[in-house]
């Protein structure tokens, strides 16, 4: 599979599970699209109009807790971040995302369902050259105590994440990956969502957080760790946000070649700076593959390839 065409996939792979703040019941089926389609949701059954929307900047609507896509008729899909992660991390260009209700199903909390649900579909190497967008110059965005930036970077897309959390189990923990699916399947996939349990009352209150359980959610109170199997990572926390990192920006549209660094930071940020780089037309530019040479060493996007060889799907956790 070469590094210089744009990929879809070969056939339809379907999850089904709970939104983790809706609390209902959805089915998920990634399939292909043509060159050039990107991501696109497709919502089944929703007053029988098969609605759809592309899964890019323009569309997204909020970012509180979760990233929603909609457009003037209102939301579409909410917590479309993790099967984003995972169509971009393991170097997918172009697929329809199919759900039956009005969230991405949270699963166990990752993107490893999902990367199953590809290994299941296959990926199929398209004849169009593959087109990415460069960070020619840096952008920054502050939040409040949260700051975010993307700057130039040679050798692909590079995330790199602090946290900070007042919780003393979670505290400071860090985070860098150069994004290739051998990595993102190795140390990021897996990593799930978390949360605290002193704000999970707020969250109720606030119609969130519905469907979570300790099946797909990571929870601490101010003494302990609160899921019996334990974390899959000692930094499990920050993985996941190098994840949803890579969720948010699939929305610019095409793959970044550049580095994020986000300190504090979450969607609402994530989104502010793909927002402040997209604005400046100074800032960026496109370039197709022929003009990028993939690093020694690279696991080529798109490949799902890993020392040549097919990856396998997940089997036990041994972390």
């Amino acid at each position: 599979m070469k590094f210089s065409r744009q990929t879809t996939l070969r056939s339809q792979a379907t999850v089904t599970g709970v939104g983790v703040h809706s609390g209902l019941a959805v089915s998920l089926t990634l399939g292909p699209a043509p060159i050039d389609a990107g991501f696109i949701f497709v919502r089944a059954g929703l007053d029988g109009s098969g609605r759809e929307v592309q899964a890019v900047a323009e569309s997204v609507i909020a970012t509180e807790f979760a990233t929603v896509l909609g457009d003037r008729n209102g939301p579409l899909v909410s917590t479309s971040e993790h099967v984003l992660a995972a169509l971009r991390g393991m170097g997918v260009d172009n697929a329809t995302i199919e759900i039956d209700g009005p969230e991405v199903p949270i699963m166990d909390g990752s993107a490893a369902p999902f990367v199953a649900a590809i290994d299941q579909a296959g990926i199929l190497t398209q004849s169009a050259a593959r087109r990415f967008i460069q960070v020619v110059k840096p952008v920054q965005v502050a939040l409040g105590d949260s700051f975010g930036e993307l700057r130039p970077h040679t050798g692909g897309f590079r995330a790199e994440v602090e946290i900070d959390f007042t919780n003393p189990v979670i505290g400071q923990q860090s985070y860098m990956l150069d994004l290739s699916p051998e990595r993102f399947r190795r140390e990021i996939a897996r990593a799930r969502t978390f949360g605290c349990m002193n704000d999970v009352a707020g969250l109720w209150d606030a119609g969130f957080a519905l469907g979570a359980s300790f099946e797909n959610t990571v929870v601490f109170d101010e003494e302990r760790l609160l899921n019996a199997e334990g974390l899959r990572y000692a930094d499990e926390c920050a993985r996941h946000k190098i994840l949803d990192v890579i969720g948010d920006l699939a929305l610019a549209g095409l793959p970044l070649l550049g580095a994020y660094r986000s300190v504090r930071g979450g969607h609402k940020l994530n989104h502010a700076v793909l927002k402040a780089l997209l604005a400046d037309r100074t800032a960026w530019r496109v370039l197709e593959s022929d003009a990028v040479r993939p690093r020694r060493g690279y696991a080529e996007v798109g490949s799902g390839m890993v020392g040549g060889m097919i990856a396998p799907a997940y089997g036990p956790d041994v972390s």
